[in-house]
């Protein structure tokens, strides 16, 4: 493997890392969230302008961000290891997982929720409390591992059209002129624009959508929302194709303070047009929401570019430490939701400021999540599932 290319992955290894660990904050702030809608399954009596503008500002581009070098890093591994190679990894790493842990979470989150029910109605769960809907196809939970089963049908889609593509004779062609494009204006903003459209107006599409909230989560039901396929369809797509061309995604090293300057203009108008306190079903006016949907969607993907050029910039020498933040990560952001939960429903009687509260969550359950994946993940066949490698230790 190239110089070039052992930077490439050390920094968008470490990005993809960091979009992952960021979800961990972003949990941890919605009980904060101003407001009298519950937007959390508890709602703290102490609430933020602060944190729910950051939960705002981290879901613009957290997930497009990690589905786009979920797709880099995809293509890499079938050009690497084949299409049986490829499979087998995918298997391995996201479909064995998803079956394996989501029982464990959702029992966990399920425990925790009632837990957090009988907190807030004075220590016991009302007798006449609604029973829950039955589950079906188009409502189970898949909670935060939501990324791991849209990840299996997206790379699933890729793989079938790339197989139908070749069938055709399509590939070449198609894979000729989108590769003329991606290469000319990758390192400009007409690039945004483009990719900006086909999401703009699944926002405006959707039935019932929520601007404060962006991309709708597919958390719930196995028939994903149509926004976010397209929305986080797109952001695959283009990683995939970035990696086509050799060195093609350094030339956003060279223009990645342009694009977080529009990135910061962009984000901040859409902001002051919803303001910083949540809603779900509070209507823009048809002409805000169409200047609210252009500056959201621009800003995703400005964004995404930003800080994907800001890390081949700043982390192209490798770090012992980063390194092992990247490795971490993806043990961490699976396990992460019940005890940040857990975290949320303890502190909820303490006379605290929410940003003490997010901050004491924070640091107790970061220590210990890191260091269940030394223990128990780094240097066991669990490791080897999760990071497609067991570790040694060294002597």
């Amino acid at each position: 493997m190239s110089t070039i290319e052992t930077q490439r992955i050390h920094a968008l290894d470490g990005l993809r890392g960091t979009a992952l660990l960021l979800g961990v904050v972003f949990h941890a702030i919605l009980t904060f969230m101003p407001g009298d809608q519950p937007f959390w399954f508890i709602m703290d009596p102490s609430r933020s302008e602060f944190l729910a503008g950051t939960g705002w500002f981290l879901h613009i581009f957290r997930m497009t961000l990690f589905f786009l070098l979920a797709g880099y890093f995809g293509r890499m591994l079938m050009e690497r290891e084949g299409l049986k190679g490829f499979a087998k990894n995918r298997v391995m790493r996201i479909v064995v997982p998803f079956g394996a842990f989501w029982w464990i979470i959702f029992l966990a989150v399920i425990s925790i929720f009632l837990w957090g029910f009988a907190v807030q109605n004075g220590g016991e769960i009302p007798a006449d409390a609604p029973p829950p809907p039955p589950l079906s196809v188009h409502n189970v939970p898949l909670t935060h591992l939501w990324f791991l089963y849209l990840l299996i049908l997206l790379y699933a889609g890729l793989v079938g059209m790339r197989a139908l593509l070749n069938l055709v004779g399509l590939s070449r062609p198609l894979s000729a002129i989108y590769d003329a494009i991606q290469g000319r204006l990758l390192a400009t903003p007409f690039m945004p624009f483009i990719l900006a459209v086909p999401t703009g107006l699944a926002f405006m599409a959707h039935q019932h959508w929520a601007p404060w909230f962006g991309i709708p989560t597919p958390d719930y039901g196995l028939f994903p929302n149509t926004t976010a396929l397209i929305a986080y369809g797109s952001a695959i797509l283009v990683g995939w194709n970035m990696h086509r061309i050799p060195n093609l995604v350094f030339k956003l090293e060279k223009v990645w303070m342009i694009n977080g300057a529009i990135a910061i203009v962009l984000s901040g108008y859409a902001l002051s047009i919803v303001g910083v306190q949540p809603s779900w079903g509070t209507p823009l006016p048809e002409q805000e929401k169409m200047i609210y949907v252009i500056c959201y969607a621009l800003s995703i993907w400005f964004w995404t570019f930003a800080l994907i050029g800001a890390a081949l910039k700043f982390w192209q020498k490798e770090s012992a430490v980063r390194r092992y933040i990247a490795d971490a990560s993806y043990w961490v952001y699976i396990i992460h939701l019940p005890i940040v939960m857990a975290l949320q429903v303890a502190l909820y009687h303490w006379s605290l400021a929410a940003e003490l509260k997010v901050i004491l969550i924070l640091l107790i359950s970061t220590p210990l999540m890191f260091l269940s994946y030394h223990y128990l993940v780094r240097y066991t066949a669990l490791g080897k599932f999760l990071n497609g490698r067991k570790r040694t230790r060294s002597a």
